[in-house]
């Protein structure tokens, strides 16, 4: 399993990436399949139109999931080279998406070295149709969320063992790095009280 993520109800949906699915766990108690040949997704988060955008690992893509399961594929390569396989994402109250670009060699894929040089965050603005790197100064990147207010953004660097606190600027740009913590993770989000 991967991915957890929960919309403006409280149901919560996370990824089966080996079996292709996307599961909800409803408030009603009731764990159901929500998408079946759901691209290997990975990271999921709500956008503010209650879409579910999904890391669809297989095709190394982003998508948009609507609430109907319509599929919109919002990225599917960078500059013309496929990206090293989507993992978390996060989404700025502004719209703009961050997500982390870590390499992971999956048994799906036939390729067996990455595209992209290095390993990087990139975000999306709702203006634009390609990602823009964000920060190229981690080593693996993985778990990545912004607190409620849109000003900063955690990274976490599984490569390095650390994680970083950003701020954002106006622009959606990273700027001011600080190591936040001596310790490197997987998936991170912060709780009510911004811990």
């Amino acid at each position: 399993t991967e991915g957890p993520t929960s919309d403006a109800q409280g149901n919560i949906f996370f990824t089966d990436q080996p079996n292709d699915k996307i599961w909800k766990y409803g408030t009603d108690g009731k764990l159901s399949v929500f998408m079946e040949n759901s691209g290997r997704s990975n990271g999921l988060y709500f956008d503010r139109k209650g879409n579910l955008l999904a890391c669809a690992d297989e095709k190394n893509e982003l998508w948009s999931i609507s609430p109907t399961k319509k599929i919109t594929v919002l990225i599917k390569d960078s500059n013309g080279k496929k990206l090293n396989g989507p993992n978390d994402l996060w989404v700025h109250p502004g719209g703009t998406i961050y997500f982390t670009d870590p390499y992971y060699q999956r048994p799906w894929w036939t390729r067996k070295t990455p595209d992209i040089e290095g390993e990087k965050v990139y975000l999306l603005r709702e203006k634009d149709k390609k990602p823009v790197v964000a920060s190229d100064d981690v080593v693996k990147p993985n778990g990545i969320v912004g607190t409620p207010d849109g000003n900063y953004l955690y990274v976490a660097d599984i490569g390095a063992g650390k994680t970083y606190r950003y701020y954002i600027e106006k622009d959606g740009s990273l700027n001011n790095r600080q190591l936040f913590a001596e310790q490197g993770s997987d998936g991170i989000t912060l709780d009510n009280k911004g811990n």
